[in-house]
């Protein structure tokens, strides 16, 4: 496990302050504002510690109501909503300075078998034969002279998270594009086998890639100094236990945009084609100048 992994997994056990009140901490991962995708993990992480431990999450709907602040806690408030017997509920509120920044439901369910069937996994090119998106960066920034040190700092960044497009797309010299793509991704090392840990940083490697998908056919980024884009909303499905120290393929598109808006969905299957996970989010993209 590198050392950036395990930041991640300390970030990710949040301290207790009472039964219900947790504490988080954030990091720079060279944004405007909190990663989302480290508030939803943290929401999940909290939701977790007040449910019984042979539940696991299989649904989680959040939206983000403001910026976080990267420099200030993140107190994280647990509802109780309901304990039955198969399912448990859940509603996170994720707070800074007194104000919610995000709002989420979970929903947590018993194991049990039934009837299955799912969409096969797109033939694409295995990892092993794709370059990795830091290699890809490095490369794209030589081409580049005087560029922004926070976007400098944002490509060149470690990250707990190793992606390999599988068709590359340089945001420093976006094209137009469908809105689809194609990444491979897994965690930056070994994690231990612990099935909630698995699923939490599975719910934080969502968040990246996704948006990016409904500004591609508009030759845009979220580099853009005349666009505004970020996350409005983010759901989550868990369809199967899965590793995400594993190579996992999140398959992307955007079937529309409109109203200042994107709407994006990603499936997310391993290595052996089974679905895992489903993923949809809209996000801002507004133009500004």
């Amino acid at each position: 496990m590198n050392r950036i992994l395990q930041d991640l997994v300390n970030l990710l056990d949040i301290e207790r302050l009472e039964d219900n009140l947790f504490r988080g901490q954030s990091r720079d991962l060279g944004g405007r504002s909190v990663f989302g995708g480290q508030v939803i993990s943290q929401a999940l992480v909290a939701a977790s510690r007040t449910a019984d431990d042979i539940s696991q999450p299989h649904s989680l709907h959040a939206y983000f109501l403001r910026p976080g602040d990267m420099s200030k806690p993140i107190v994280y408030e647990v509802d109780r909503v309901r304990d039955g017997r198969s399912f448990t509920t859940r509603r996170v509120q994720a707070i800074q300075s007194g104000q919610p920044i995000l709002t989420m439901m979970t929903s947590f369910q018993h194991d049990e078998p039934g009837l299955e069937h799912q969409q096969p996994m797109p033939d694409v090119q295995p990892p092993e034969k794709l370059r990795s998106a830091r290699d890809l960066y490095d490369e794209w920034i030589q081409a580049v002279p005087d560029l922004p040190d926070r976007i400098f700092h944002a490509l060149t960044r470690e990250l707990a998270i190793e992606f390999k497009p599988v068709v590359p797309w340089n945001p420093l010299a976006p094209e137009v594009k469908p809105p689809q793509q194609k990444i491979w991704f897994r965690a930056a090392g070994t994690l231990p086998d612990d099935p909630m840990l698995h699923r939490c940083v599975l719910a934080y490697a969502s968040d990246f890639n996704l948006l990016s998908t409904a500004v591609r056919p508009h030759g845009r980024t979220w580099f853009d100094e005349k666009m505004t884009i970020a996350s409005i909303d983010h759901a989550l499905w868990f369809h199967r236990d899965l590793r995400v120290d594993d190579w996992l393929l999140y398959s992307m598109d955007a079937p529309t945009a409109q109203g200042g808006r994107g709407f994006n969905r990603g499936l997310i299957y391993d290595r052996s084609g089974r679905l895992v996970a489903s993923v949809t989010q809209e996000n801002l993209m507004r133009e500004t100048g």
